[in-house]
């Protein structure tokens, strides 16, 4: 590590603040503490910031010889102009935070590397400036098949594509400020127990944090702490864009504690991870559903989230591709509307909680959800739910239950259902109802459903 230890001293401008009083002459107060012994300053290679990209060679060369040596590299205040720099094994890559500022001059690609070992960037201002970015990168930043990389304390900012792309890759980024990408803040496939912690993301063309793989399989990055806004949809479709943390083939991934505000489609929207945890986050605004485990996927905890508007609060749905076994625990979903991004031909919008299969829903706090509470299975793809202990508040109808034929089991017990004026429960042949009021006992409800010690009101 390389540190550099600045001080404020004789702090104020009164006559002891200019001409410093002896006790703070003495005083000396560290504000950054940052180790740069034995790191390369830029400067005193002819790496000097300029206006034009005239020293991409000088720059690359001396990456090279840094990392040849296992030295840092130190860049000073300033703009550096750059472009089509191969980022070589052991690069190590630090500024001044908000003053060190790497602009790509165009023409190709700004930073790649494949086959590192260890990549590092740190302290760094580095913008795209919006400008055209070829065919060898997904990214501003593109690194490939890199063991560790470590992206910190950066500030990325103005792709015309992705702002980081990673494929095969791990290591962590983390504090990172990730903004105005017209695709994706950042999109990593076939990951290697990454960690993707504590960034800033926001304002982003297509996505924001995405964790991909080619094939399903194990994939084990962890998404922490993050904040995550406006993230548009420019690309259209039906949930494929337009997503706070997408998760797609990734299996024993975990979603904790971020907060995410203002996306087009889905707060967090896992399509076939298995495995998955989705804890403590906190989804406002969402354009349709907040929180989505979908289609192939065996295994999701759902739990702790707050959901403060969305077309629909959780699904944990797709049975009919294999999607199944879950708990759904612990979640305050409110505020809900009747209108999505598109127009939806099956079960609409409008609803809080949806399950199908071999799934607990329990704990749960709904409220203002304007068509259904929750829901219960869809047409005859339903299995071994338990659904207890829930509150349900005005809402039409407090849980609609699938009653087609073939459909599976479900308890459902000791639920409270309140403001629930077209039904408490009540069972559906897909989007019609077929049942009267079937709370609080269940007594007409039909073999395949136990309903017992149900509160209305």
């Amino acid at each position: 590590m390389v540190t550099r230890r600045l001080f404020l001293s004789g702090l104020g401008f009164g006559a002891a603040g200019i001409a410093g009083t002896a006790a703070a002459r003495t005083q000396r107060l560290p504000i950054v503490d940052v180790d740069l012994r034995g790191s390369i300053d830029a400067s005193e290679h002819g790496v000097r910031p300029g206006a034009s990209d005239r020293k991409s060679k000088a720059f690359a060369r001396l990456l090279k010889d840094a990392a040849a040596k296992n030295t840092p590299v130190f860049l000073p205040p300033g703009d550096y102009v750059i472009s089509n720099i191969a980022l070589p094994d052991n690069t190590r890559l630090t500024g001044v935070p908000g003053a060190t500022r790497i602009v790509y001059g165009g023409d190709g690609h700004l930073f790649a590397a494949d086959g590192a070992n260890r990549i590092e960037l740190a302290n760094l201002v580095i913008d795209g400036a919006n400008r055209w970015l070829d065919d060898t990168v997904q990214g501003l930043v593109h690194l490939r098949n890199v063991a560790n990389v470590i992206i910190e304390n950066c500030e990325i900012q103005g792709s015309s594509k992705t702002a980081i792309s990673l494929e095969r890759s791990g290591g962590r980024i983390e504090r990172n400020r990730l903004s105005g990408a017209a695709e994706h803040a950042l999109y990593a496939v076939e990951s290697r127990d990454l960690s993707v912690t504590g960034n800033h993301v926001f304002d982003c063309g297509n996505g924001g944090i995405l964790i991909h793989r080619w094939q399903k399989g194990r994939d084990g990055t962890m998404v922490s702490g993050n904040r995550i806004a406006r993230i548009a949809a420019t690309n259209g479709g039906t949930g494929q864009y337009g997503n706070g943390i997408n998760i797609f083939r990734a299996d024993d991934v975990m979603i904790t504690n971020n907060h995410i505000s203002g996306c087009a489609f889905s707060a967090i929207r896992a399509n076939a991870g298995s495995n998955v945890q989705i804890t403590g986050n906190t989804c406002l605004e969402s354009g349709e559903t907040a929180i989505y485990s979908e289609f192939g996927f065996t295994g999701a905890i759902v739990n702790g989230n707050l959901i403060d508007g969305a077309a629909n609060g959780i699904l944990i749905v797709n049975f009919d591709e294999g999607g199944r076994l879950a708990t759904v625990s612990g979640n305050v979903v409110r505020n809900l509307r009747l209108e999505g991004p598109y127009v939806h031909d099956g079960a609409g919008f409008g609803f809080g909680i949806a399950v199908e299969a071999d799934t607990v829903v329990s704990g749960n706090t709904i409220e203002n959800a304007p068509k259904w509470g929750l829901v219960l299975g869809w047409g005859p793809y339903m299995r071994g739910l338990v659904v207890s202990g829930n509150l349900v508040r005005s809402s039409p109808v407090g849980c609609a239950v699938t009653v087609v034929e073939n459909a599976g089991s479900a308890l459902i017990s000791g639920n409270i259902f309140e403001d629930t004026p077209e039904a408490a429960i009540a069972g559906y042949r897909w989007k019609e109802r077929t049942t009267g009021e079937l709370a609080p006992d269940g007594s007409a409800a039909p073999a395949h459903l136990t309903i017992e010690r149900n509160r209305t009101g």
